[in-house]
């Protein structure tokens, strides 16, 4: 090949590189913007609701939430003076949160050992148990209400914070014993055997071998759980009471009875959406490992 070939070759490999480069940092700028783009619309609503909530009621009824960059004198904190000053809202968080934790840790806490045991411990019938606990994923929470009402009154637990929590009890571990069984299940055997060979009771394995290990998953769980019974209102509705209902039935029972009030209503709704969010935010790291290893495997 002559000379005058490979300079021409070389100076088509560098347009090549170079329309590539430029190609590659194109397209990563268009979804640099279409990501952003997406996230401040996502970030729209909560957005809305938090300026919403720093007006008063005069403002909102005149005007849109959007005119407090024009007028930024319209922001004000007394609708949060005034939240926490209604009892029925600062009760309800309470009673959310007396709710929710204890939902959350059991379903968590049971669904690991229930998964670790259909994953790694022999069993009589342990297949056709498993077999089971998938058969109840598909049940859904409305066939169940009229019968459980009905058990819970007999057993005095109706219209309790402890009738809600064992409901949202009931209806987690079905998915949560899915879960962790199968990413327990995907733990190399061989890990397990050698911790036997040292001497690693059932208990210890657990403890120190599966759990370590099983720790994205589990924070999944924990948030998927957390999400769900924290913005429940069907099952706050039918079994707590007017002194445990959560935060969700006792904004809604605040439109019923005073529709005009959104002064109060605006920053309950922002409080109640807030905290989940800032659950969500403190373990995505966890909750990412835990859908990508998910997948992975």
């Amino acid at each position: 090949m002559s000379a005058t070939d490979a300079t021409a070759g070389s100076e088509v490999k560098a347009k090549h590189s170079l329309a590539t480069r430029i190609a590659a940092r194109t397209g990563g700028g268009v979804l640099r913007v279409f990501l952003i783009l997406a996230a401040l619309f996502w970030l729209m609503p909560t957005v809305g609701l938090l300026l919403s909530s720093l007006r008063d009621s005069g403002d909102i009824a005149a005007s849109g939430w959007w005119t407090v960059f024009t007028a930024p004198a319209q922001i004000t904190t007394e609708n949060y003076s005034r939240l926490l000053e209604n009892e029925a809202i600062t009760d309800s968080l309470f009673s959310t949160v007396m709710i929710t934790v204890p939902a959350t840790v059991l379903v968590v806490v049971i669904g690991a050992l229930a998964g670790y045991a259909f994953a790694w411990m022999e069993f009589p019938g342990r297949d056709w148990w498993f077999m089971v606990v998938v058969g109840l994923l598909v049940v859904p929470v409305q066939v169940a209400l009229v019968p459980v009402s009905e058990l819970f009154g007999v057993i005095g637990i109706f219209e309790t914070t402890i009738g809600v929590v064992l409901f949202h009890v009931a209806f987690g571990l079905p998915f949560a014993i899915f879960l962790l069984r199968n990413f327990f299940a995907e733990i190399p055997r061989e890990l397990l055997e050698a911790a036997r060979l040292d001497g690693a009771g059932e208990v210890r394995l657990f403890t120190r071998v599966v759990m370590p290990l099983g720790g994205p998953a589990i924070a999944s769980l924990g948030i998927f759980q957390f999400l769900w019974v924290w913005n429940d209102m069907l099952v706050a509705l039918i079994f707590a009471d007017s002194d445990s209902a959560p935060i969700t039935v006792a904004l809604q029972r605040q439109v019923r009875q005073f529709g005009n009030n959104i002064d109060v209503l605006a920053p309950g709704a922002f409080v109640s959406m807030i905290i989940p969010l800032a659950v969500f935010f403190a373990f995505q790291r966890q909750f990412v490992s835990g859908v990508m290893a998910g997948a992975v495997k």
